[in-house]
């Protein structure tokens, strides 16, 4: 999949290697690694320093959790230095137990859409078996916050212990692989719940035990309204996002005190650091939402993004509605929704064909932008510089311009001379960001960089969970700042605690 880029970049400047680098690694989709493999191993390989600030940076401020896995497998197995393989086991003692296996899987080897992708490692580094043995003794200390785990991840608790052949500790024992949980653990509870008879007392030991929503259902002969809401009292606000379609399901959206509990956990949502932004959108398409509950949703995802990025530059955002191109619109409509919360200066909306027609929407959430888009339908010729020979033509001033297209361009104005003539009459060149989808061309971005301008590009593949990869490129300055901050990124502190003995 890089084959190309790691050969274009083989005989290049180290900041053109690392501006190249970064803009691919910023792609990276949800839940497909494989193909990135060799070119991780590549940049840790050429340039370990950059790889190392990359993956610190990138745990703190990227979204996409299967590429913040991947760094930690890299740098957990780094043969760099000590201070490489200490920082990337700090960062892995930050994960939950089912990401700490994934990235034992992505080390040993693991299955991806049904093929086998061999290990980034030959062996799992004795380090690496210690620190995860360190991370299990540490919950396994806790008794409730051990519970706790079992109750999300039992499965992925068990393979950690059985793949790297380490002795679970008594309690663990029990729990995990005897089946026996000690009376008044929260596993015992959660046998009794499955043999109480009376919903009431069910709700009572369900709150006080604080049972996880998924692991309780599978055990409720009989969801009663106060069933429910003890439920929803004992989720986290990522939970109830996540569960929404569940818990429409089961009646929760039309009973109006249920609702109310709901809207609180979505107001605590917004504020809560685990919250994704872009989990909720799924929610509110997995679950469809009445309008009004929507809304709510939505606006914790624009919280959310409030809190990671502001764009500070005027920006117009263009997408190509010609022939062919619903996925563009669709896309646009979802880029719309993700930077309209975080835009302190003017936002231009755009849509092209062989015409331009702006769009304005009445709020910042998709809903919003869902109806602000009706009507733009794919059709017609492609000129992209016919959005901006508009705006150039209104006045409107902006530093940045977000374009989501296939690059194929059959008609003028044409994108580069618009550019120029824009920038000539306006006193600012625009940086290009082309947002790369369908059967993308090169085209654009070839004539851009044969003139000097700047342009980033993004490739959409089909995951809308890679789209917030796109605020980095946007919030902020220029992507060599982003790059300079980059490499002045502190390395992460591994806490070394004495390894307890399995009892």
């Amino acid at each position: 999949m890089f084959d190309d880029l790691i050969r274009n970049t083989a005989s290049s400047s180290e900041q053109d290697f690392r501006l190249a680098i970064l803009n691919s690694m910023l792609r990276t989709p949800h839940r497909e690694v494989a193909p990135f493999i060799p070119l991780f191993r590549y940049v840790h390989e050429r340039d370990p320093l950059f790889f190392g600030r990359v993956a610190a940076w990138y745990y703190d401020h990227g979204t996409v959790n299967d590429l913040k896995q991947l760094f930690i497998a890299f740098m957990a197995t780094s043969k760099f230095s000590d201070e490489y393989r200490n920082s990337g086991i700090a960062l892995m003692q930050r994960l939950a137990p089912y990401q700490v296996e994934r990235v034992l899987g992505m080390v040993k080897g693991h299955r991806e859409k049904g093929a086998f992708v061999p290990g980034i490692s030959e062996s799992v580094p004795r380090s690496l078996r210690t620190a995860i043995e360190e991370y299990l003794r540490a919950r396994e200390a806790d008794r409730d916050s051990f519970d706790n785990v079992v109750l999300h991840a039992r499965r992925q608790l068990k393979s950690l212990y059985a793949s790297l052949r380490i002795k679970p500790g008594e309690y663990a024992q029990k729990v995990l692989f005897d089946n026996d949980p000690p009376a008044g653990s929260r596993l015992h509870v959660l046998k009794q719940i499955a043999k109480e008879q009376d919903p009431a007392a069910q709700a009572k030991l369900i709150v006080e035990n604080r049972i996880p929503f998924r692991v309780a259902i599978s055990g409720l002969k009989q969801m009663t309204p106060s069933v429910l809401a003890s439920l929803i009292l004992a989720m986290t606000p990522q939970e109830v996002i996540n569960n929404m379609a569940s818990l429409k399901k089961r009646g929760a959206m039309d009973n109006a005190d249920l609702r109310k509990v709901i809207e609180a956990k979505l107001e605590e949502a917004k504020t809560d650091k685990r919250v994704s932004a872009l989990k909720t959108r799924e929610a509110v398409k997995a679950a469809g939402l009445d309008e009004e509950m929507a809304r709510k949703v939505e606006s914790v995802g624009d919280k959310q993004i409030k809190s990671k990025a502001m764009i500070k530059r005027p920006t117009a955002l263009h997408i190509d509605k010609s022939g062919s191109m619903d996925v563009a619109i669709d896309v646009g409509k979802q880029i719309a929704a993700v930077i309209a919360p975080i835009c302190e200066k003017e936002l231009y909306v755009y849509a092209f064909d062989q015409m331009s027609y702006s769009i304005t929407a009445k709020g910042t959430e998709l809903s919003s932008w869902e109806k602000a888009f009706a009507g733009i339908n794919a059709g017609g010729g492609t000129s992209c510089g016919i959005a901006l020979e508009q705006m150039r033509r209104k006045k409107e001033r902006v530093e940045q311009i977000i374009m989501v297209t296939d690059e194929e361009e059959n008609q003028a104005p044409h994108l580069v001379p618009t550019l120029k003539a824009y920038s000539a009459e306006m006193g600012v060149m625009p940086d290009v960001i082309i947002v790369k989808v369908g059967r993308a061309s090169q085209r654009l971005e070839q004539l851009l960089s044969a003139e000097g301008l700047v342009c980033d590009t993004f490739t959409f593949s089909g995951d809308y969970y890679s789209l917030p990869g796109l605020l980095p490129l946007i919030a902020g300055g220029t992507r060599l700042d982003l790059l300079m901050e980059i490499m002045n990124y502190p390395l992460p502190e591994r806490k070394v605690k004495q390894l307890a003995a399995a009892t």
